[in-house]
């Protein structure tokens, strides 16, 4: 078994193996921050299918605040895993996709979705029992 409380060598750019969220010191943890919250998952599963303007996710995604939905699309572009395309034409249109990084990550969060969605009701049933 790995052990995941191991910290990297700490030299130059650390291997795949040595990055370790187990660590407080981990910038991977700035990573799981971002791409685990509610409103990137919701975004990047928006994304899947086609791009899509500002708008359209806004739409898609039912609750989301123009705030947040800037925010988490500005992280999101900075972490690599979403392009953001300003198209010069009257009016302007701004036009946001998946990278290839985004999209390696659609099978893990359709996953999460996907299990959130079939397990929701076994849920609910616990919270009413709490």
């Amino acid at each position: 078994m790995t052990d995941l409380t191991t910290t990297g060598s700490g030299r130059g750019n650390p291997a795949p193996q040595d990055w370790n969220p187990f660590s407080r010191a981990c910038p991977s943890r700035r990573l799981l921050d971002s791409i685990g919250d509610k409103w990137a998952i919701l975004i990047l599963l928006a994304l899947e299918d086609r791009p899509l303007r500002y708008g359209e996710i806004e739409h898609t995604v039912d609750g989301i605040s123009q705030k947040m939905l800037s925010q988490r699309l500005r992280t999101l572009t900075v972490d690599g895993l979403v392009n953001r395309t300003a198209h010069t034409e009257i009016p302007p249109r701004v036009v946001y996709d998946l990278t290839d990084l985004g999209r390696s990550a659609l099978p893990a969060l359709r996953g999460l979705y996907e299990w959130t969605v079939a397990n929701m009701s076994r849920i609910a049933e616990h919270r009413t029992e709490a």
